[in-house]
């Protein structure tokens, strides 16, 4: 048995050949594309045509939302202080957090603990919270990309018991309050990669992947179009703390 300390499963150089779970990466150059190799990576295993499919509308709804996140103004505000791309990307990813891109991860935790819909509900409600992956500012009754998830789902067989929990959710939460309160896209995805089998503690991962792409193109524009040191205008910025006064000594 080996001694060393530094173990893993995923890659590695075997006879000067780069290995992913077995596979060179040569050989995976030519013949796999991205996506396959993206859940190659995460699952060990080469995906399905159906498979790569998904994946690839999951990570395609990640990529941007403009400007307004707090991942992309992060990351714009990081470049336009003078900093190199991998600064200004990790300050975008340092945006991400509950609020920004952790409702996937959070709702597939919910639907993965083997509640119905009624206590699921029941549960988040008491604790006075919001069910993560539920609700949208623009989206009132119906999220696009939402609808757009799911649909792929049931054409490619991945609408499964999580995504009919995550409609049955929306159902509750539709009697308890009265109003719509939509499944969004962060909520369709949540359901869709638990019906694929994945921990719900690759929910920000997933996340991820996808909106890095969106960062470094909004850094490259920061550079390309806009004046260094962005600052926010003057007349958006009002003091409201004490009132000028002297030093006690």
């Amino acid at each position: 048995m080996s001694d060393k300390k530094w173990k893993t499963s995923i890659a590695g150089i075997v006879d000067g050949e780069t290995l992913i779970h077995g596979y060179k990466v040569t050989e995976l150059m030519d013949k796999v594309n991205f996506t396959a190799a993206i859940w190659l990576e995460l699952k060990g295993e080469l995906p399905t045509e159906k498979e790569k499919a998904m994946l690839d509308a999951i990570l395609i709804s990640t990529i941007d939302n403009g400007m307004g996140p707090p991942s992309t103004t992060n990351a714009r505000n990081s470049a336009s202080a003078g900093n190199p791309m991998q600064a200004a990307v990790a300050a975008g990813v340092l945006g991400i957090g509950e609020y920004h891109g952790g409702a996937i991860e959070e709702c597939a935790r919910l639907l993965q603990m083997g509640l119905s819909a009624e206590k699921l509900v029941e549960k988040v409600l008491a604790a006075g919270d919001r069910i993560a992956g539920f609700g949208h500012k623009v989206y009132k009754t119906e999220d696009p990309r939402a609808k757009q998830i799911f649909e792929k789902a049931k054409k490619l067989g991945f609408f499964g018991e999580y995504c009919e929990l995550a409609v049955k959710v929306e159902q509750v939460l539709e009697q308890k309050k009265g109003k719509k309160i939509p499944v969004n896209v962060d909520g369709a995805i949540a359901a869709v990669i638990s019906d694929m089998g994945f921990d719900y503690r690759l929910g920000k991962g997933f996340f991820l992947i996808g909106r890095v792409v969106g960062l470094i193109a909004h850094v490259f524009e920061e550079w390309v179009r806009e004046k260094p040191f962005r600052r926010i205008p003057s007349e958006e910025i009002e003091y409201d703390g004490t009132s000028p006064r002297k030093l006690p000594w």
